[in-house]
C-alpha cells in the first residue's frame, strides 16, 4: 500500500475500497478526499467516486446533517431555481467525471440512470458526498460548498491520523504476555 492509502485506511478503520487516486488534500497535508472506481474489484458497482475519508471532516459534516441543515437546502432547492440550476449541473458533472473514472480505471462504466451523488439532482440526502464532490472539484457543487464551508475548519487540531513508524522486527509485550506483530497507530 502506499503512503496515501495507509493513511486513508487509518482514516476508514478499513482498507479503501476501489481506491484510485486522491482527490483532495485536507490543509494539514493529507487526504481528506479518495476518488474510487465506479466498480469494485470484483465487478459490483461503486458509485460514491468521491469519498471523504477524514474522520473530523466527516463529524463536522455529520452535525450539519444532524442539525437539519439538508431539509433547509432541499426547501432551498424546491423554491430557487438558480440553485436548481446549478445542483443539476453539478449532477452532470458528477456523472461525466464517473464516466471518466470508469474509462481510466479500465472498468465498465455504471448503467444510465444510476444516481450520481448526495441525492442529486432532485434531493439532499447526503453532505458528505456533496462536500467530498465540491473539495475534489472546486467550484461543482454549490450545496458542497456550503456544507463544507459550514463545517468549519476541522483540520485546525492538525494532523486526523499519522503514521507511526513500524519498527523492525515484533514489538516487545508487557511481561507476561507474547511479543505483537509491529503496527501502525493513528493519533
Amino acid at each position: 500500500m502506499t503512503a496515501d492509502a495507509d493513511v486513508v485506511a487509518l482514516q476508514l478503520g478499513r482498507a479503501p475500497r476501489g481506491l484510485r487516486r486522491v482527490a483532495h488534500r485536507c490543509p494539514c497535508g493529507l487526504p481528506d478526499v479518495v476518488e474510487t472506481a465506479p466498480r469494485l474489484a470484483d465487478g459490483s458497482p461503486f458509485p460514491t467516486l468521491y469519498y471523504l475519508t477524514c474522520p473530523r471532516a466527516v463529524a463536522a459534516v455529520a452535525r450539519l446533517e444532524a442539525a437539519g441543515v439538508m431539509r433547509q437546502m432541499q426547501q432551498r432547492l424546491a423554491t430557487d431555481p438558480e440553485l436548481r440550476a446549478a445542483y443539476q449541473a453539478a449532477h452532470h458533472d458528477y456523472l461525466a467525471r464517473r464516466q471518466a473514472a470508469a474509462r481510466a480505471a479500465g472498468v465498465a462504466p455504471l448503467p444510465p440512470g444510476t444516481q450520481s451523488a448526495g441525492g442529486m439532482p432532485a434531493r439532499v440526502k447526503c453532505l458528505h458526498a456533496l462536500a467530498a464532490h465540491e473539495l475534489a472539484v472546486p467550484g461543482a457543487n454549490p450545496l458542497g460548498r456550503e456544507a463544507a464551508a459550514r463545517a468549519g475548519a476541522w483540520w485546525r487540531a492538525g494532523p486526523c491520523v499519522r503514521l507511526v513508524p513500524v519498527p523492525e522486527g515484533p514489538v516487545p509485550a508487557p511481561e507476561g504476555e507474547a511479543a505483537r506483530p509491529a503496527r501502525r497507530a493513528d493519533g
